[in-house]
C-alpha cells in the first residue's frame, strides 16, 4: 500500500535529488524518530481496586491518589526520563475478580500495582503479581498475612491489624473495663482479622467480650443481632468491616433502642460512612493512622487535591504515597524496567519523603512506623459529620 507521505520531502533538481534538502528531511526524519521514541517510553502503573460496588468510595480514594500523583511526577520529568500511565481495574472488592484484574495487568505489560483495598483480594492478586515480575503496593490491605509470605513483591504504606489491633482493645479495656462488649466482624480477611487482633489485645488486659458474632458483607437486616445484643445488655459495639455494613449496624441499633458506643477500624475511615449511619455516627470511635492532611509539608498538594474537587481523604494520600516510593527507589537504581531490583531498593530500608510524612519499609514490606491513634466522628460547624483525631474532638 502506498503511503501518502513518501517522497514528499525530497525535491528533484535536473534529475537528481538535492542534497541539501535530502540532509534536511533526514534530520527532520531522525528527530521525528527520537520524539516517537519518547513517546511511547511509558511505565504502566496499575490501580487496582473497587471502582464499582458497594465499597467504590474507597476504590475512588486509591485511584484519585494514584493519578495525582503520577500526574505531578510526569510533570517533573517522569521517573528516569519515561513517562507514568495509569491503568485502572475493577475488582468489585472480590476476591476472584481481583485475580482476573491481576491476570489482566500482567498480559497489559503492567509493571507496578498501586492496590489493592481490601486484604482479601490484595493477598491473592499479590501471588499473580509475583509470578509476572509486577511489584505491589497496598495504600490499605492491613492483614498481615499480605506481608508474612515471603514474597519479593508485597509493600504497604499503611500499618498491620495486629498494631491496629492492639490500640484498639488497650483504648477498650482502659476506658470500658466494666462495660459488656460485643466484638462483631465481617469475616473477611481484613474485617476478622482485625477483630480477632483487638480480641486479642483486649482480652490480654483481663477483659472477656460479651458477644462475638459474625456477619455476611452484604447484609442488610440486623434485627436479630441487635436484639441478641440487647439481650445481653452490650453497650459497647466494637465492628471489623467496612463502613457500609457498621453505617447500617449503627443506625438500626440507634432505631431499635440500643444505647451503645460504636468502634471500628480503618475500613470505615470514608465521609460515606455519615450518610448511611445518619445522627448515629456522633460519637463513633475508630482507629486511623495520623491525619496525613494536617502535615504543613502536605499543604499545597491538600490544596492542589480540594482545586480539582477531590477532598483527600481516608486512602487517598496513602496511594499517593505508594507511587512516590516506587518512582524514588526506581531513580535510585536507574532503571524502572525491574520491578524486583526496586523491591530490593525499597527493601534496604533506605527514608522516603512522601505525602503522608517519611517511611522506611522492613524486609518484609511493612512500614516501619506503627501510628495508629484514635479518632471521634463527630458533627463539624458545617452541620455534617466527619471524624477528627480524638484530642482534637469534643468528649
Amino acid at each position: 500500500m502506498r503511503r501518502e507521505s513518501e517522497n514528499t520531502n525530497l525535491t528533484f533538481i535536473n534529475g537528481s535529488v538535492s542534497m541539501k534538502n535530502y540532509l534536511m528531511s533526514a534530520v527532520a526524519a531522525g528527530a521525528l524518530m527520537a520524539f516517537s521514541g519518547a513517546a511511547w517510553a511509558e511505565i504502566i502503573v496499575g490501580v487496582g481496586g473497587p471502582v464499582t460496588g458497594p465499597n467504590a468510595a474507597f476504590g475512588a480514594q486509591l485511584q484519585k491518589g494514584a493519578e495525582q500523583a503520577a500526574k505531578d511526577l510526569n510533570e517533573a520529568g517522569g521517573i528516569n526520563g519515561e513517562q507514568i500511565r495509569i491503568v485502572i481495574g475493577d475488582d468489585v472488592s472480590d476476591p476472584k475478580q481481583g485475580v482476573s484484574v491481576a491476570n489482566k495487568f500482567a498480559a497489559d505489560g503492567v509493571k507496578y500495582v498501586v492496590g489493592h483495598f481490601n486484604s482479601g483480594v490484595s493477598i491473592p492478586a499479590s501471588e499473580v503479581y509475583a509470578e509476572n515480575g509486577i511489584l505491589s503496593f497496598s495504600p490499605a490491605s492491613t492483614n498481615p498475612t499480605y506481608t508474612e509470605r515471603g514474597l519479593w513483591n508485597t509493600f504497604r504504606t499503611c500499618g498491620r491489624d495486629d498494631q491496629q489491633g492492639a490500640v484498639a482493645g488497650k483504648y477498650l479495656a482502659d476506658n470500658f473495663k466494666d462495660a459488656k462488649i460485643a466484638i462483631i466482624h465481617d469475616k473477611t480477611p481484613y474485617g476478622q482479622g482485625l477483630a480477632d487482633e483487638t480480641k486479642k489485645a483486649l482480652n490480654a488486659e483481663g477483659v472477656t467480650e460479651a458477644l462475638y458474632e459474625g456477619i455476611n458483607p452484604g447484609d442488610k437486616d440486623f434485627g436479630a443481632l441487635v436484639g441478641k445484643m440487647k439481650n445481653a445488655g452490650v453497650s459497647v459495639i466494637y465492628y471489623g468491616g467496612l463502613h457500609t455494613e457498621a453505617g447500617l449496624l449503627m443506625r438500626q441499633a440507634k432505631d431499635q433502642g440500643l444505647t451503645n458506643t460504636f468502634m471500628s477500624g480503618d475500613g470505615i475511615v470514608s465521609n460515606e460512612l455519615a450518610s448511611i449511619a445518619g445522627d448515629a455516627v456522633e460519637g463513633t470511635l475508630m482507629t486511623f493512622a495520623p491525619d496525613p492532611r494536617k502535615r504543613e509539608d502536605a499543604k499545597e498538594l491538600i490544596e492542589k487535591f480540594r482545586a480539582a474537587g477531590v477532598e483527600p481523604e481516608g486512602y487517598t494520600l496513602y496511594s499517593y504515597a505508594a507511587l512516590q516510593v516506587i518512582a524514588e527507589a526506581a531513580k535510585a537504581v536507574g532503571d524502572a524496567s525491574d520491578p524486583q531490583k526496586v523491591a530490593e531498593e525499597i527493601k534496604k530500608g533506605g527514608t522516603y519523603k512522601t505525602a503522608i510524612g517519611e517511611l522506611s519499609f522492613t524486609p518484609k514490606g511493612d512500614i516501619t512506623r506503627p501510628d495508629y491513634v484514635l479518632y471521634k466522628w463527630a458533627k463539624g460547624e458545617d452541620g455534617r459529620y466527619t471524624y477528627a483525631e480524638l484530642d482534637a474532638a469534643s468528649n
